[in-house]
């Protein structure tokens, strides 16, 4: 393999040691994380300085358990303060820090501490604890596990007073050593150990923070949402922050998530395309309940926030007028559900839909996609307020290049498998070298498995991804992904799965909004429970028509759904269906509804 990746230079800061010192040392009396206090609802914000003499007395804490670089520590935590001590404590020593989702099942827990030789483990609470405590007798390598939420011995604040007392100095890695393991979800397969370094992480954060570096500094305010457990989160939101010192609210719950926005007023969001989604959903379906004087306002609003946009603000005096009236009485309410200081977000995992972006952008909330796999750090491409083009998932970052390769595909089309060479790219997968083998091109090239294609100012665009694509029985491709997400825009649709394989037509798993259903049930005076009721025909067939009916403008016949499953139980991370980035887990989706779908081709 030719080792062009691992000769690449990058600036300094190139570790997450100096970048995190520096940064403490630049903005130590500036707010960095805000916490919700359970009691009286307000964010406690503490310092970058503050966060420093955690991190120094955690560091002691861990060297007092002779944890030595190479060592693994992990943690099983949602985003919070201790997690980020933890991590950096955990780097200062040239150890390896090893996330865990707190919301996984014990299964993948115990894999991932054993493939991974977790020496120490970091847990959030008792209830965890009692869950995974007997591990230590079944892994050889595991040898303390400490709480978060407890007191005495067994607490990560007892260990940081140890720590206190024995501080220790901070081993500054190269930028080649090892800073992470993020095991992916394993949608398809077991988990696998993406091995990230120092240099990866530095060097995508900074790439990241160059695209917006005006539009962010020490007084932008992010509310973080994505768990850090997966490369987006921590690259995005926790590096990129110690570039320009900007703060970080940590939401408490996606139930508080409406109350969370007012209360840290985030200026800046690091997302993914569903939170905007349901917003945009959960907006027209409330518009459209008002209906009368309110309704035309909202349409009439949007249509002139369009046309202004588009035109630059060059439009005629009724269009100034209509966009200023809607401004203040319609958008202003809308923002305040951000908490009034949003400006912008960029949004991975999947893509934007385009009605979903220009919605948020008419009424001052620019939605950025960016584009990225775990194995890259996560970034590749970025659009940007400078670099942007709508429908595109934006243009390489720095010191990054991409190949599209047509030898992958067996169509016609002018598409191919995207590739990516740069700094970004990951040493490998943890104690598997033939599936790290088979993702590197002979000349050192990682393959993504995603189709696109570029235009000829190297924005890029996504047409599918290699193993979700499938091919009809009349020899089309389908591209399930980008039908799906229309068909949630549907205020009535939570999810929804396009399948058809090697079939004369597609069908769609839907699962429908309870709440959404009930709303609507007790509106029309039906006393039929949501539960029964998404299994009346009347109201399948209505779910049915207006799906056919969304998608009829934007995709071919062969595409459009014929047939319909509708499933009693939402997908959700904690019943396996989504992975913790909210992504489809296919596999299982078609091994549950199996004779579902096989009784409907009979049919």
């Amino acid at each position: 393999m030719n080792n062009k990746r691992t000769e690449m230079i990058i600036e300094k800061p190139d570790n997450l040691v100096e970048l995190f010192e520096s940064s403490t040392e630049k903005f130590a009396n500036n707010r960095l994380f805000g916490t919700k206090n359970k009691q009286s609802g307000i964010f406690d914000w503490i310092t970058y300085g503050d966060v420093l003499k955690r991190v120094d007395n955690f560091r002691g804490g861990l060297a007092h358990h002779n944890i030595q670089k190479g060592d693994a520590v992990g943690i099983i935590s949602s985003n919070r303060v201790e997690w980020a001590v933890a991590a950096f404590a955990s780097y200062g020593l040239g150890a390896r820090f090893v996330p865990m989702y707190e919301s996984e099942n014990y299964r993948t827990w115990e894999y991932i501490i054993k493939d991974s030789n977790v020496r120490f483990l970091l847990v959030s609470t008792p209830a965890i604890y009692e869950q995974i405590k007997q591990l230590k007798d079944k892994i050889p390598a595991l040898e303390n596990i400490y709480i978060i939420d407890t007191t005495g011995e067994q607490s990560m604040n007892h260990l940081e007073s140890i720590g206190e007392t024995k501080i220790v100095t901070s081993h500054i890695p190269a930028s080649s050593d090892i800073a992470s393991l993020i095991y992916t979800s394993g949608t398809t397969s077991e988990p696998k150990g993406v091995l990230l370094t120092h240099g990866n992480f530095t060097s995508n954060a900074r790439a990241g923070y160059r695209r917006y570096i005006n539009q962010l500094d020490q007084n932008s305010v992010s509310l973080s949402i994505l768990p850090w457990a997966h490369s987006y989160g921590q690259t995005a939101e926790l590096y990129n922050w110690f570039f320009f010192g900007g703060s970080i609210g940590f939401m408490q719950s996606m139930e508080s998530l409406a109350d969370d926005f007012v209360k840290v007023k985030p200026s800046f969001l690091i997302a993914v395309p569903r939170v905007f989604n349901k917003i945009y959903a959960g907006i027209h379906q409330k518009m459209h309940e008002e209906g009368g004087f309110k309704l035309k306002l909202f349409n009439n609003s949007l249509k002139a926030a369009r046309k202004y946009r588009l035109n630059q603000g060059r439009v005629g005096l009724d269009t100034k007028m209509m966009y200023w009236i809607g401004s203040k009485l319609v958008f202003s309410k809308i923002k305040e559900r951000f908490g009034g200081e949003l400006l912008g977000s960029i949004t991975g995992s999947a893509q934007m839909n385009e009605e979903v972006t220009s919605f948020f952008a008419d009424i001052g909330v620019s939605v950025y996609n960016c584009y990225g796999l775990s194995e890259t750090s996560p970034a590749i491409t970025m659009n940007s307020p400078e670099l942007n083009r709508q429908g595109s998932v934006g243009s390489a970052l720095e010191f990054i290049e991409i190949r599209i390769d047509r030898s992958m595909v067996d169509d016609l089309s002018d598409d191919g498998e995207i590739q990516v060479m740069g700094p970004n790219l990951m040493v490998g997968y943890h104690n598997k070298p033939e599936t790290t083998k088979e993702v590197f091109t002979e000349d050192g090239w990682l393959r993504t498995g995603d189709r696109g294609k570029l235009d000829a100012d190297g924005f890029l665009y996504i047409t599918g991804r290699l193993k979700e694509q499938f091919k009809l029985e009349n020899g089309k491709y389908v591209f399930p992904s980008a039908i799906e997400e229309d068909i949630v825009l549907l205020p009535y649709i939570e999810t929804a799965m396009i399948y058809g394989d090697g079939r004369n037509y597609n069908i769609c798993i839907v699962v429908p909004d309870h709440a959404i259903l009930n709303k609507t049930a007790k509106q029309l005076n039906i006393k039929t429970e949501v539960d029964k009721l998404i299994h009346s025909p009347f109201v399948q067939e209505f779910v049915g028509i207006e799906i056919r009916k969304s998608l009829k403008e934007k995709y071919g016949s062969y595409e459009i759904p014929k047939k319909f499953i509708f499933a009693d139980e939402p997908f959700t991370v904690e019943n396996g269906f989504l992975t913790q980035t909210l992504k489809l887990k296919r596999r299982l989706v078609i091994e549950k509804f199996k004779d579902q779908i096989e009784a409907l081709y009979q049919e």
